[in-house]
């Protein structure tokens, strides 16, 4: 059955990437904007002035808000992570807000990170699992999920998409750690034992989709690998993949120095499992760090 899926946040790399296959799959797809438009398969908002096409977003069957700031920039910055907290918190909120207004509440499949439950150790953590600390994204992500509660008051079906770091050649954070590593400078983070979910890209897509066309699926849901790696492990296999030495680890006091508010996401260790995702019936295409680093690094350019 097609579905009218509205899609905040679609310019950005993740965003693009589910939008060609929704449609692929017979879906039409609505962008929300910040700028004037008049094509038809956009439409202008603005989050921060809470101004957008109610009517829109309350008469469509999906709606999915992708929208923030980019996690990548200065960790020293007090602007930078107000404005990563802001623009996930401002526009999953308006979003949830206006979905709680709706006679017939559409779908909510809300952005989140993998963050959301802190440093756990060796600890296997699912959907159920605690959140702890007060590193920054694991803050952010609390704030963030906490924005969907008008939509969950108001009946709609929210899936709250708990995000690990997509590995893609043609996207951070693999862009980077390719280039450092084909360069020789490949190496462990600390010791190396923390652990450190990913997805590939086609599976992050994949798990989206079949969560929009899966009418009983709702809640928090991982999207990550079956089987977590290390560090240790991880850059092994990149190291392999890309035929280089990964023998200069980064010591764990520079990297707190140098990662300020980022370090705790370097070196705090999540063991996480996609329990809710494989309960739901969804099959991942790439189950373990070697099959990741297959498909991520042999992605096209398209």
């Amino acid at each position: 059955m097609s579905l009218t899926v509205v899609l905040a946040g679609g310019s950005g790399f993740l965003g693009a990437h589910l939008k060609q296959e929704l449609r692929a799959r017979g879906h039409e797809v609505v962008s929300l904007v910040r700028r004037d438009t008049s094509a038809r398969d956009e439409s202008t908002w603005d989050p921060y002035a809470g101004t957008l096409d109610r009517t829109l977003v309350r008469s469509a069957a999906v709606v999915v808000n992708l929208a923030g700031s980019p996690t990548l920039g200065n960790p020293h910055s007090k602007r930078w992570a107000r404005e990563l907290r802001s623009s996930r918190v401002t526009t999953t909120r308006l979003l949830a807000e206006t979905i709680a207004q709706a006679a017939t509440p559409p779908a909510y499949l809300a952005g989140n990170g993998i963050s959301y439950y802190g440093d756990h150790g060796d600890q296997v953590l699912t959907e159920v699992s605690d959140t702890r600390g007060h590193a920054l994204l694991t803050s952010v992500t609390r704030e963030w999920q906490a924005a969907t509660e008008a939509a969950v008051a108001g009946g709609s079906r929210v899936c709250v998409l708990r995000t690990a770091p997509v590995m893609d050649r043609r996207a951070a954070p693999l862009q980077q750690l390719r280039l450092l590593t084909r360069a020789g400078l490949g190496g462990r983070l600390g010791k190396g034992r923390q652990y450190m979910p990913m997805s590939t890209l086609r599976d992050w897509v994949g798990a989206v989709v079949h969560l929009a066309e899966h009418p009983d699926a709702a809640g928090p849901f991982n999207i990550c690998l079956p089987q977590a790696p290390t560090n240790a492990e991880f850059t092994r296999a990149l190291g392999r993949a890309l035929h280089r030495p990964t023998f200069l680890p980064v010591p764990a006091p520079a990297i707190r120095l140098a990662g300020g508010a980022m370090a705790p996401e370097l070196l705090g260790s999540l063991n996480v499992r996609p329990a809710a995702l494989l309960d739901s019936g969804f099959v991942f295409a790439d189950a373990d760090v070697e099959a990741c680093l297959a498909t991520a690094l042999s992605a096209s350019d398209d």
